[in-house]
């Protein structure tokens, strides 16, 4: 993975810099594991990013399993990082 994106002058690393705990796997996208108390609680996250990404018309590849949401953060038609994944992350880690 390069450090730019698909966007003139989006840099990866720069734009991810004030995001703790996103890694950008070997297939480009962003990913965070989230652990909660319980599955209701991860259930309820779940929940509150869904109505972020219907808003933001952006949506995450995720998966759940009890108390862990995984999250993936890719712009699929531009595949690669663009500003829509940092904003959504930025949303996200802001619940």
């Amino acid at each position: 993975m390069t450090d730019q994106g698909s966007q003139t002058g989006f840099d990866v690393k720069t734009a991810m810099a004030g995001l703790e705990g996103w890694q950008v796997s070997e297939s480009g996208a962003m990913e965070k594991s989230f652990k909660f108390k319980d599955f209701s609680r991860a259930f309820a996250f779940m929940t509150r990013v869904a109505l972020l990404a219907e808003r933001a018309g952006h949506h995450p590849d995720w998966s759940n399993s009890y108390n862990r949401v995984d999250i993936a953060l890719k712009t699929h038609d531009k595949d690669a990082l663009t500003q829509k994944d940092i904003d959504l992350a930025t949303a996200i880690d802001a619940l």
